[in-house]
């Protein structure tokens, strides 16, 4: 897109983190998110100072989407944060901050790229791999990865967007109604993502996936590997001012809900 042979494509919290890194306050902060109500309250708030921050960059937000919750799946069981310390952690080339946070806490990530994740799991490169359901049976990663561990670790988040100089060329009319289009795609993109993501799993049942999930005894144990996380997240692969303003939504949001409980 930078170079002009595209005018406009998909991208993951990951890739649009590469145009303006606050994107990634809605992705990568383990263990934030519990319902996707909330993942929906958050962005909508923080949706009009986002895409502020992407078109300040050259780029207009289309729609907004999603593709399901991060969950490990392994070679091995695992159910608690030290059992993944024995394996080795698929980690996307390139994302030197996230390899260095996971190796500080005592973590063994290995780069490939994610083309190469089948082949890792199946060369034994890697033992465990983060991704949504829907990537896992479409690469079909839960042959030589059959354990999942049933733990909403993040969401994936995306953007379809425009470079701004096509679409400052469009009519306001055009704009308008590709606007309203957007509006209209990223709902039904959002919803049957979800009901995707979890059809995944059942299908992958079916053909051997062994769900865990994680021990009322082990909680605890997830709940410390976040409290170490989060103080290295922020500042350096989520913007402060990001971080914060997620949480404040996120405690807006539950003490609303709190509050409107019968």
């Amino acid at each position: 897109m930078r170079i002009k042979q595209l005018n406009a494509c998909v991208l993951t919290a990951v890739g649009l983190a590469e145009i303006d890194p606050g994107i990634a306050g809605l992705q990568v902060i383990p263990l934030t998110f519990q319902t996707w109500a909330e993942v929906d309250y958050v962005r909508e708030k923080m949706r009009p100072m986002l895409e502020q921050r992407l078109r300040d960059k050259g780029f207009e937000v289309l729609f907004w989407g999603d593709a399901g919750w991060v969950r490990f799946f392994s070679k091995t069981a695992g159910v608690r944060p030290d059992d993944f310390k024995k394996m080795k952690l698929f980690t996307t080339t390139g994302d030197v901050r996230q390899a260095e946070i996971m190796k500080a806490i005592g973590y063994r990530p290995v780069a490939l790229e994610t083309t190469d994740i089948l082949l890792g799991l199946n060369t034994d490169m890697i033992n465990v791999v983060p991704v949504p359901p829907l990537i896992a049976l479409a690469g079909q990663l839960y042959g030589p990865a059959p354990h999942m561990l049933d733990l909403n670790w993040s969401p994936i988040v995306g953007a379809a967007v425009i470079r701004r100089d096509v679409w400052e060329k469009l009519s306001p009319e055009l704009r308008t109604q590709l606007r309203a289009a957007g509006d209209v795609a990223g709902a039904k993109i959002r919803t049957q993502s979800r009901e995707e993501s979890e059809k995944s799993v059942r299908v992958m049942q079916e053909h051997g996936l062994k769900i865990h999930q994680v021990p009322p005894e082990a909680k605890a144990d997830w709940q410390h590997l976040a409290d170490e996380l989060l103080p290295r997240v922020r500042g350096t692969i989520v913007p402060a001012e990001i971080f914060d303003e997620v949480n404040r939504l996120l405690a807006e949001f539950r003490h609303r809900g709190a509050t409107t409980q019968p």
